[in-house]
């Protein structure tokens, strides 16, 4: 088994050192970023590289042991986004100011509500990256 440092870097690496939910890079927010389990220990989630991400301490904190949400457009009760099994682009967009996430699809959106991803701090800080030109990301 890798060590803790071997496995952060294998994720950060593979990750693109950004937030797999909001997609924040390390370098913006100035924190080394979460190593989260997609699939919640709890619930039975390993920790082997297929069940882990990076998240930032905003979304880490908020998606906290959550797998699901309700859909605020549905109400219907729907499983939060999984980076390694979903694709970023098929699920969310940026606003037109590319500040905001808006969820696409019923995941999209409970994730979007469910780990506060359009908080108004992370906003605001957005706003200055894009205005640096150091956001969204390109790929």
């Amino acid at each position: 088994m890798a060590s803790p440092a071997a496995l952060y870097r294998l994720i950060a690496e593979r990750d693109h050192h950004r937030c797999a939910y909001c997609l924040i890079t390390e370098e913006n927010c100035g924190l080394q970023m979460h190593i989260d389990h997609i699939i919640p220990e709890v619930a039975g989630g390993t920790s082997t590289a297929d069940n882990l991400c990076l998240a930032c301490f905003s979304c880490n904190v908020h998606k906290a042991a959550q797998q699901s949400g309700t859909d605020p457009a549905t109400d219907e009760i729907v499983p939060l986004f999984h980076p390694r099994r979903q694709r970023w682009i098929e699920h969310f967009a940026w606003d037109e100011s590319n500040t905001q996430i808006i969820g696409l699809t019923p995941c999209g959106r409970v994730t979007v509500a469910a780990l506060h991803m359009n908080n108004p701090t992370v906003v605001r800080a957005r706003r200055r990256w894009v205005a640096a030109g150091w956001h969204p990301p390109k790929d």
